[in-house]
């Protein structure tokens, strides 16, 4: 995650050969692309630890 970018909500997966935006809400990719099997255990990390991802983006990227 990154402070202050745009919406909505999402993680970034960054590899030497791709990088994909997931949305917090639903787990998709929302820009780029990969095989799932190059973005499964990202996507099962995320699942156990959306309420957490959720907190850190609402800090990075708060506004006002």
């Amino acid at each position: 995650m990154y402070a202050d970018d745009h919406s909505p909500p999402h993680f970034h997966i960054v590899s030497t050969t791709f990088e994909v935006l997931i949305a917090l809400d639903g787990l998709e990719v929302i820009a780029g692309r990969a095989k799932p099997a190059q973005i499964a255990e990202a996507l099962e990390w995320a699942q156990r630890n959306g309420d957490a991802l959720a907190i850190e983006w609402a800090r990075l990227n708060e506004r006002g």
